[in-house]
């Protein structure tokens, strides 16, 4: 098993992995491939590498405007054949849960279909104090419709027509680092919890230095460019399964800032 360790300080952190498929508003859907551009000058066409899909366990840092407010693990497991899971838990520190959602565990089963991502099943668990919510989807691709049951708004809960390179919030994470090349424009449709929203994004020209924790990464700049006030950038390392930092704005200030400090893969 490989290990790499990033930072330790006793940080337990953040939330949301799926900040990255935060909606905002409704948009027109586009097709799910990305449009590459030629790279900057000076950087081969090679040099960048998309990381292989495997099984991994990455840990996070959630920082909220600055102050350290829990944690969060994502886990990619292979389940048989084509079939995959993955899973994030977020454990929100006192006094932070009403920002990260209180406790949350959400997961989807996907197939990795000749390396596009097709959810099946999506479920989403919210744990507090006073309250609990549960909500299951199922992507029937046969049938060509998307349904969730459970604690939802009952519009929530009509079929949704599918369309091919629909994605679910924690599969958009994958398939960003997947698809993302120096200069790109990426387009997602994303489909979950009874909602449909336009994702687009933008790859910076080449890769920038990124200070995570006590280490510091040549890393590639991922930015959504229909998302309004609410900014959504990722920061992804050649070698890294997952990105390294992920960073919500809202109205030009920082909101919520996962930090990556441990994964191990297998």
């Amino acid at each position: 098993m490989k290990k790499t360790t990033l930072h330790r300080p006793a940080l337990l952190l953040s939330a949301l992995f799926c900040m990255a498929a935060l909606p905002s508003a409704a948009q027109q859907a586009a097709p799910a491939v990305p449009a590459e551009a030629p790279p900057a000058p000076g950087l081969a066409a090679m040099a960048w590498e998309p990381p292989v899909l495997e099984p991994f366990t990455a840990t996070y840092q959630a920082l909220y405007k600055g102050k350290e407010a829990g944690d969060a693990t994502m886990r990619v497991t292979h389940a048989s054949g084509t079939q995959w899971r993955v899973d994030m838990q977020v454990v929100g520190r006192r006094g932070f849960a009403s920002v990260l959602g209180l406790n949350l565990e959400q997961s989807t089963v996907f197939e990795n279909r000749n390396g596009q991502y097709v959810p099946l099943s999506q479920s989403t668990v919210r744990k507090g104090l006073f309250l609990g919510k549960k909500v299951t989807g199922t992507y029937d691709w046969q049938a060509g419709t998307a349904r969730w049951l459970g604690d939802l708004k009952k519009e929530r809960t009509q079929p949704i027509p599918l369309q091919a390179g629909d994605q679910s919030a924690l599969l958009l994470n994958l398939a960003i680092m997947r698809d993302a090349r120096p200069g790109s424009s990426l387009h997602y449709r994303y489909v979950d919890v009874g909602r449909v929203r336009q994702h687009d994004y933008q790859a910076a020209p080449a890769t920038e230095s990124v200070q995570v924790g006590e280490l510091s990464y040549d890393a590639l700049r991922v930015y959504r460019t229909n998302g309004g006030n609410d900014e959504t950038i990722l920061w992804i390392a050649n070698g890294v399964p997952t990105p390294v930092r992920i960073l919500q704005r809202k109205d030009g200030e920082d909101n919520i800032d996962l930090r990556l400090i441990e994964y191990q893969g297998v």
